[in-house]
C-alpha cells in the first residue's frame, strides 16, 4: 500500500493539474493508482466539468472521487480563500474499491430490515466494507441516510463531509469516475487489506459535571436530574471564571454520551450539539437532535485553544495506541468554521497531524458539515475535524 498527495494554487487551473499529477507520479514511484480522491475550489467553477478529462490526459488515476471545496487540503498543507486543487492517490494492492452514486432525497424505509439498505446501496456487508462519503449538502439527509448505513453495515467505519464553495442548489460538484454530479451523495467502498481508523476532534471541553435526562420531549430538554436546565446553567455559571462566564454566551454546547456502558465518559465519548433556543417561562432548551429520557449529558464549551487541546489529545491518543507506524495515508474533513477564521494562521490541524504522525499523505477539504463516528453510530457533525486513517489490515505490508 502506498498513498502521495499533492496540492496546487496555481490561478491556471490545467497548469496546476500538470504540476499536480506529476507530484503524484514521482511520490508513487511507478505504482499505478487504484484510487485518487480531488478537492477543488471554486474559483476554478468555469472548468469542474473539465476536470477528469484533464487527470485522465496525464495519468490513470483508478477510480476518481471527489468535490469542491470552500478551502483545499493537500500535501499536508491547508490553501482557503484561494485558488487550489488537490489529488491524493493511493496504490491499494490486495484491496476491492467500489464506487457508490446515489440520491437521498428518498431513502428506504426506516422500518425495512439491513438487508434492504445493502440492496440500496448495492455493498455487501460480509466484505467488511469501510465509507468514504462525500454529498451536496442541499440535497442530502444526512441524519437518516447515515443511520440507514450504520444499521446495514455496522462494523464498518464511515467518514466523509458535505461539498462547499457554493451558496445554493446545482453549484457544487461532485466526482466520480469521469461523471459530475450536482447533488445527492457519492462515495467509495473500500475492503480487503485495507484498515481505516477514525479520529473526530470536535473542539469541546466539558463543564459542570454529567446529568441524566429526566424529563424531554423530542428535542426539548425539560429536566437534568430533575431539575430545568435553566436552573442547571444558572448553577454553573457561578462556578465559572469571566472568560469561561462570557464563552458561555456565545459557545455553548450539549454533549451527549454516546456509550452507555462507560462509567466515566471523556474526550471522545460525547457527541456534541447545538443550543437552538430556549423557553423562558418552563426553562427547557430546545437541542439540535433528538433526545430521549436516561441519557447522560453534559455542557459543553468551544473556542481556539479547546479545540487545539482536543485534537492535540486525540492524535497523541492515537500515536500512543501502536497503529500510527503503518500508516500509509489520511483524509481531513474540517469544517470551514475551523482553519484560519478559528485559528488565525494557516495549516492548524494539519501541522498538528504532521507532528503527531510524521510525513503522511495527507489530503482533504474544509466541509458544510463533517462525517464521522462518536462511540458505534456515525454522525454528521459541524465544526469538527474528521480524520480517515488508512493502513494495511496485514502485517505483510507492501510499501
Amino acid at each position: 500500500m502506498k498513498w502521495a498527495s499533492a496540492i496546487t494554487t496555481q490561478d491556471n487551473l490545467e497548469s496546476g493539474i500538470d504540476e499536480a499529477t506529476e507530484n503524484i507520479l514521482s511520490q508513487l514511484d511507478g505504482k499505478p493508482a487504484d484510487l485518487s480522491v480531488i478537492f477543488v475550489s471554486p474559483h476554478y467553477a468555469e472548468c469542474y466539468n473539465e476536470i477528469p478529462a484533464m487527470i485522465a490526459k496525464r495519468f490513470n488515476p483508478g477510480l476518481l472521487i471527489g468535490c469542491s471545496g470552500g478551502g483545499i487540503i493537500g500535501q499536508g498543507q491547508e490553501a482557503e480563500q484561494q485558488p487550489a486543487f488537490s489529488i491524493t492517490s493511493a496504490h491499494l494492492p490486495g484491496v476491492t474499491v467500489q464506487s457508490i452514486q446515489t440520491e437521498t432525497m428518498e431513502l428506504p424505509n426506516q422500518d425495512t430490515g439491513p438487508s434492504v439498505w445493502r440492496d440500496w446501496l448495492g455493498v455487501s456487508a460480509e466484505t467488511q466494507p469501510h465509507f468514504i462519503f462525500l454529498a451536496d449538502p442541499f440535497s442530502f439527509r444526512g441524519e437518516e441516510f447515515l443511520s440507514g448505513v450504520d444499521f446495514a453495515y455496522p462494523n464498518s467505519k464511515k467518514v466523509g463531509g458535505l461539498a462547499s464553495g457554493a451558496q445554493s442548489q446545482g453549484g457544487n460538484a461532485l466526482y466520480l469516475g469521469d461523471k459530475i454530479f450536482s447533488d445527492g451523495v457519492v462515495g467509495v467502498a473500500l475492503s480487503g487489506n485495507i484498515e481505516m481508523d477514525t479520529i473526530v476532534a470536535q473542539g469541546c471541553r466539558p463543564i459542570g459535571r454529567p446529568m441524566q435526562i429526566t424529563k424531554c420531549k423530542q428535542n426539548m430538554l425539560l429536566e437534568l436530574d430533575n431539575v430545568p436546565p435553566m436552573e442547571v446553567l444558572q448553577d454553573i455559571n457561578e462556578s465559572l471564571n469571566e472568560n469561561d462566564r462570557n464563552l458561555m454566551k456565545t459557545s455553548l454546547f450539549l454533549g451527549i454520551e454516546m456509550d452507555p456502558l462507560k462509567d466515566d465518559p471523556g474526550k471522545g465519548d460525547f457527541l456534541i450539539r447545538n443550543l437552538m433556543g430556549v423557553d423562558h417561562q418552563s426553562g427547557a432548551l430546545a437541542i439540535g437532535t433528538m433526545l430521549r429520557e436516561g441519557q447522560l449529558v453534559q455542557f459543553h464549551l468551544r473556542d481556539k485553544v479547546m479545540s487545539a487541546e482536543d485534537l492535540e489529545l486525540l492524535l497523541a491518543r492515537y500515536q500512543s495506541g501502536g497503529k500510527a507506524d503503518d500508516v500509509s495515508g489520511a483524509l481531513l474533513f474540517s469544517c470551514l468554521g475551523r482553519g484560519q477564521h478559528l485559528y488565525g494562521k494557516r495549516n492548524h490541524d494539519t501541522d498538528m497531524f504532521k507532528d503527531k504522525l510524521g510525513n503522511v499523505p495527507l489530503g482533504g477539504f474544509f466541509c458544510n458539515g463533517e462525517i464521522g463516528p462518536v462511540g458505534k453510530a456515525t454522525f454528521l457533525h459541524g465544526y469538527t475535524s474528521s480524520f480517515g486513517i488508512f493502513r494495511p489490515q496485514s502485517s505483510n505490508r507492501e510499501a
